[in-house]
């Protein structure tokens, strides 16, 4: 199963794993971490930083389908 994850209607990430987007997905809605200041780190660090992502809306998406909706933050939502 093709699985991506877009932003402003550009595919940032793609897997076919079926494992790894839905975790980067959760990371980048906060969904994974304890506190703000963790999710902020990983965002700040990690997902703007080195993968190319920005704070606002982001799409995941399964086979071409829209699957879940999330936004990256100043704090987790």
């Amino acid at each position: 199963m093709k699985q991506e994850i877009r932003q402003n209607g550009k595919t940032v990430l793609l897997s076919e794993d079926c494992f790894s987007i839905p975790v980067i997905f959760n990371n980048l809605t906060g969904k994974n971490f304890g506190t703000n200041w963790e999710y902020q780190v990983y965002i700040t660090n990690v997902a703007i930083a080195q993968m190319g992502f920005a704070y606002g809306k982001i799409e995941q998406f399964e086979n071409g389908k829209l699957a879940n909706t999330g936004y990256i933050g100043k704090s987790r939502t």
